[in-house]
C-alpha cells in the first residue's frame, strides 16, 4: 500500500517550510544585505549591476521628450441573450468627459484618451446599464471590449429598482465576484499571480506565502474548478500537488486575461465537479491592427508576449515565460534547483455575424533537482535528506465554437489535457547503488471533453441546457520504500484505469414582480462507468435554486441552496492493492456530495462601491476517508508530492460555516480598495466519527487592500492580510526517530493519533507596491517595487523535527537506543522582507 508521504494540514509541512525558509533568509538577504553576503560576490556584482542598468535606461527614457500619446477603445454592444447589435448605446467614460454612441451595427469608438485607466459605462433605455471598471487605456494598441446588455422592465410601483453596476447573476445573485486584469496587475505581493489575487476575495483563505493554494470557505483545495475561455484547465499552477492543486507560481499570463469570474457558491448547472467554487478565466483578444510584442522581467521569471492578426478576421496572443531562479540557487550554493517554464496561446476568428471559432492552449515543463554538492551546513543536509527529484509537465488544449441564432448562442467545446508527473528518490542521493532507491513514481493523467450548451430566451423566461461526455486514463507505476508504525514496507505496483463520463444540465430563470424578484433553477446528472455509486445518476442529481429580491433601489436580499457532487481523485480512483485489484472501487468508493445554504444582502452605491454581507453552510457526505492514516482526504492537500492515492473509503464526513463581510470601492476619483473578513468554521469526522478541526479551519481572515492612482503614471497599493492559525499535526517523536524510518523518509512521520490537535500561530503581514508608467508613441515602459512582509512579520509553526549530527555530518545514535537517533528541533529562521523589481515593456 503506497502513499507519497505527505503532512495534512494547511500550515506547510517542515520541509515546504524549510525551503521557503532558505529562499528568504539567505536568498533575500544576501541580496539586499551585503554584509550577509556569501562567496559569489561576481553574481552579486552581476545583479547590481543589471539593477544599474535599468535605472540608468529609466533615466534616459524619463529625459526622453516624449510627445503626447492617446489610446482609443472600440467595441460593440450587443443584447442578451440572442447577441444582436444595439444601436443608439450611450457609451461614456466615467470622469473623462468623452464618450460615443453605437451604430446600426452595434459597434462605437472612442478615440482621444489619454493613457491610464477608466470606467467605461452602458446605458440604454429599456436595458440594465452595465459598467466596465479599470480598464487600462495604453497608446501601444486600441482597446477592444464586448459588452453584453439585459432587458429590464422599468418599474411603475413606489420602488425603483436601480441596476447595480457590478455583476450579478440570475444563477449566482451571492457568492459572485468579478475581477478585472488591472486589479491582478497591481495587487501588492502578487507578482502578477492570479491565485495571491484571488486569495483577497471573502471566503477565500490561503496557505503559506511560497504556494497559491486557494481554500474556500474552509473546503480543500482539490474542490475548486478552473475553465480558460470555457475550456476547462485542470491544473494552473507550476509544481502542482498530484490529486490537490496549487503549487508555488502560477502559469496563466495575466497579459492575456481580461476578467476573473469567482463563484464560491451558487454554482451554474453547465458547471461541474466541484465542491467549493468556479472560477471563469475570461481572455481578450490580441491587437486587430499591427503585430506588438511585451516584455516582463519578474520575481523570478523573463516572459516574451506577442499579438496581432492573422488575417483580417483572426488574432492571436501567445506568450513564453523561463524562470531564471535556478542559476542563481546554484551560483549561491542552494541544495535545490527549480526550473519552470510555459506556454500559453489563443486565437480568435471572426467567420461572420453569426459564427466564432478560438483556440486555447496552456502548458508547462517544471524540473526539480537536487544540487548534492550544497551540503555545508546542518539545514542543507536536512533538505537534502528528503527532497526527491520531480520532473514534471502538463498541458491543456482546446477550442470552441460559438454559433449566434436568431433567439439564443449555441456553443460547442472540446479540449484535452495532460499531466505527466514523477519522483525519484536515493538514499544519501547516491545514483550509482540501485539498492538504496527509495522511491520511483511515475503516473500520468489523460481527459478528452466534449461539452454543447445552448442559451437561449423564451418570452419571459432565459434557459441555458446542454450535455457533456468525456473520457479518462490515469496511469502509475510506483516503487517505494514507505514508513510505517511497525517499520518499513516496500510497496511495488502499476495501475491503469480508464474512465467514461457523462453529463447532462439545465437552468430556466426568469425575473418578477416588475424586475424586483429573480428565480433560477437548475438540475445536473453526472455519470460515470467507475463503479456502481457512479453508475448511478440519482446518487449524483444535483438540484439548485437561487433567489434575489431587491427591497429598494440599492439594497438587495438574495440566496441560494443547492447539492454539488465532485469525483475523488484519479490517484483515488486507481489505487491498486497488493493482488492487483482496483481495491477502492470494490469498496464501492464514489462521488463526494456537498450541500450549501447561502443568504445574505448587498448595497450598491453610486460611487462604485458596495457592501456585504453573506452566511454560509455546507455539509459534506461521501468524502474519501484514507484507512491507513485513519483521516479524512479533506485534510491533506497545501503541499508537494502526491495525495489520496491510498486505500479508502466513503465514509468520510465533513461540515462548514461561517460569515462573511465584504467593502469595494471600484476606481472612483483615482482611489480603489477592498476589505474582506471572513468567520469559518471547519471540522471533518475522524475514526470514530467524531468533528474534528480540519486542516482548513483558520476562523478568521482577512484582507484590507487598497491604493491610490496619482498623475504622470504613479500609482501606491498597499495590502494586510491575517490568517488565523490553523491546526496541525504533531510528528510521532519515536517512530520518526528509528533509523530504519529515518533513513527513507529524512523527515517526521506524523503521529495521526493526533489529527490537528495543535495550532500555529495568526499569519499576518504587509506588503507595499508602487508603479511608475512612461507612455511613447506605440510603446510603454512600465517599472515597479514590490516588497512582501514589509514590517518583518514571523509566524509561530509547527517544530521541525530533525536528527543530531556530529561534525562530520552523520547522524548520531542514540546510545540508549541503538535502533534510533538522537533528535532535535530545528530553529526556525526569522522572516524578512522580499522585495521585488520589475520592469515591463510593450512596444
Amino acid at each position: 500500500m503506497h502513499r507519497v508521504p505527505v503532512v495534512p494540514g494547511q500550515q506547510p509541512s517542515a520541509l515546504t517550510r524549510a525551503r521557503i525558509k532558505l529562499k528568504r533568509s539567505r536568498l533575500i538577504g544576501i541580496i539586499v544585505n551585503s554584509r550577509n553576503f556569501s562567496p559569489s560576490h561576481g553574481y552579486l556584482v552581476m545583479i547590481r549591476f543589471c539593477i544599474g542598468l535599468c535605472l540608468a535606461l529609466i533615466e534616459l527614457f524619463m529625459s526622453t521628450a516624449a510627445t503626447a500619446q492617446t489610446g482609443v477603445i472600440r467595441g460593440q454592444v450587443l443584447s442578451a441573450p440572442a447577441r444582436t447589435p444595439l444601436s443608439g448605446v450611450n457609451i461614456t467614460l466615467q470622469g473623462a468627459g468623452r464618450g460615443a454612441l453605437t451604430g446600426a451595427d452595434g459597434r462605437f469608438m472612442v478615440a482621444g484618451v489619454p493613457p491610464g485607466q477608466y470606467n467605461l459605462q452602458a446605458t440604454l433605455l429599456g436595458y440594465r446599464r452595465v459598467v466596465l471598471f479599470e480598464l487600462d487605456v495604453t497608446p501601444v494598441k486600441p482597446l477592444e471590449v464586448e459588452i453584453v446588455l439585459e432587458e429590464e422592465v422599468v418599474s411603475t410601483d413606489s420602488v425603483t429598482v436601480t441596476a447595480s453596476p457590478f455583476v450579478r447573476r440570475a444563477e449566482s445573485p451571492n457568492s459572485l465576484r468579478t475581477i478585472s486584469a488591472s486589479e491582478i496587475i497591481r495587487f501588492p505581493g502578487g507578482s502578477r499571480d492570479l491565485s495571491k489575487t484571488i486569495q483577497s476575495a471573502p471566503g477565500v483563505a490561503g496557505s503559506a506565502n511560497f504556494r497559491n493554494d486557494i481554500i474556500i470557505r474552509g473546503g480543500a483545495p482539490n474542490e475548486n474548478r478552473f475553465y480558460l475561455d470555457g475550456i476547462e484547465v485542470p491544473n494552473i499552477n507550476h509544481f502542482a500537488t498530484q490529486g490537490s492543486s496549487g503549487g508555488p507560481v502560477g502559469m496563466i499570463n495575466v497579459d492575456f486575461i481580461r476578467e476573473v469570474e469567482l463563484r464560491t457558491s451558487a454554482f451554474p448547472a453547465s458547471r461541474g465537479n466541484a465542491l467549493s467554487s468556479v472560477m471563469d478565466f475570461r481572455m481578450r483578444s490580441g491587437n486587430a491592427e499591427r503585430l506588438s510584442t511585451s516584455a516582463t522581467v519578474g520575481a523570478s521569471d523573463l516572459g516574451l508576449t506577442l499579438e496581432g492578426p492573422l488575417g483580417a478576421r483572426t488574432t492571436f496572443i501567445a506568450s513564453a515565460r523561463r524562470s531564471y531562479l535556478q542559476f542563481l540557487f546554484k551560483a549561491l550554493g542552494f541544495p535545490f534547483l527549480p526550473t519552470y517554464n510555459d506556454a500559453q496561446f489563443q486565437t480568435r476568428t471572426r467567420l461572420d455575424e453569426q459564427n466564432e471559432i478560438s483556440f486555447v492552449g496552456l502548458g508547462a515543463i517544471d524540473r526539480f533537482t537536487i544540487n548534492a554538492d550544497a551540503n555545508d551546513t546542518e539545514f542543507k543536509r536536512y533538505l537534502l535528506d528528503q527532497l526527491p527529484e520531480t520532473p514534471q509537465w502538463n498541458y491543456a488544449v482546446g477550442g470552441s465554437w460559438r454559433h449566434l441564432g436568431a433567439t439564443g448562442v449555441t456553443t460547442y467545446v472540446a479540449s484535452r489535457n495532460q499531466l505527466d508527473n514523477r519522483a525519484t528518490k536515493y538514499q544519501g542521493n547516491d545514483k550509482s547503488d540501485p539498492a538504496k532507491l527509495i522511491l520511483d513514481y511515475r503516473s500520468r493523467e489523460t481527459e478528452n471533453k466534449l461539452r454543447v450548451e445552448r442559451s437561449e430566451r423564451r418570452g419571459r423566461f432565459e434557459w441555458q441546457y446542454g450535455a457533456g461526455l468525456e473520457s479518462a486514463e490515469y496511469t502509475t507505476d510506483t516503487y517505494q520504500r514507505t514508513a510505517t508504525p511497525s517499520g518499513i514496507i516496500l510497496v511495488d505496483y502499476d495501475s491503469r484505469l480508464a474512465l467514461a463520463k457523462g453529463a447532462v444540465f439545465g437552468q430556466v430563470s426568469r425575473n418578477l414582480l416588475r424586475e424586483r424578484l429573480t428565480v433560477s433553477l437548475g438540475l445536473r446528472a453526472d455519470l460515470s462507468d467507475y463503479s456502481n455509486a457512479t453508475r448511478d445518476p440519482l446518487r449524483q442529481l444535483s438540484p439548485r435554486m437561487s433567489l434575489s429580491y431587491a427591497l429598494n433601489e440599492r439594497l438587495r436580499m438574495s440566496g441560494s441552496l443547492g447539492r454539488y457532487v465532485q469525483l475523488p481523485a484519479y490517484t483515488v480512483l486507481g489505487f491498486r492493492d497488493s493482488t492487483g485489484a482496483l481495491a477502492n472501487r470494490d469498496r464501492n468508493v464514489g462521488p463526494i456530495r456537498a450541500d450549501h445554504v447561502v443568504a445574505g444582502f448587498e448595497y450598491a452605491s453610486s460611487t462604485n462601491s458596495r457592501f456585504s454581507l453573506e452566511g454560509f453552510a455546507k455539509r459534506y457526505a461521501d468524502y474519501p476517508f484514507l484507512l491507513r492514516d485513519g483521516i479524512s482526504l479533506a485534510n491533506q492537500g497545501a503541499d508537494f508530492g502526491v495525495i489520496g492515492n491510498a486505500p479508502a473509503t466513503s465514509t468520510s464526513r465533513g461540515r462548514t460555516y461561517g460569515l462573511e463581510l465584504f467593502a469595494q470601492q471600484k476606481l472612483y476619483r483615482g482611489y480603489y480598495g477592498l476589505a474582506a473578513y471572513t468567520f469559518v468554521r471547519s471540522e471533518f469526522t475522524t475514526r470514530d466519527g467524531s468533528y474534528q478541526p480540519s486542516a482548513w479551519d483558520n476562523r478568521h481572515v482577512a484582507s484590507l487592500t487598497g491604493g491610490k492612482r496619482f498623475n504622470r503614471g504613479v500609482e501606491l497599493g498597499v495590502r494586510w492580510r491575517y490568517l488565523g492559525g490553523a491546526p496541525y499535526t504533531p510528528d510521532d517523536v519515536a517512530l520518526s526517530a528509528r533509523r530504519d524510518v529515518w533513513d527513507v523518509t529524512g523527515r517526521g512521520v506524523p503521529d495521526y493519533r493526533l489529527l490537528n490537535t495543535e495550532r500555529n500561530g495568526p499569519l499576518h503581514q504587509l506588503d507595499l507596491r508602487i508603479d511608475k508608467k512612461w507612455f511613447w508613441r506605440g510603446s510603454s515602459f512600465e517599472l515597479y517595487l514590490d516588497v512582501q512582509n514589509a514590517y518583518a512579520s514571523t509566524t509561530r509553526v509547527a517544530p521541525i523535527l530533525a536528527v543530531q549530527r556530529d561534525a562530520s555530518g552523520t547522524p548520531i545514535v542514540d546510545p540508549s537506543n541503538p535502533g534510533s537517533y538522537l533528535m532535535r528541533i530545528l530553529k526556525e529562521d526569522p522572516e524578512t522582507p522580499l522585495p521585488t523589481i520589475g520592469i515591463t515593456i510593450a512596444f
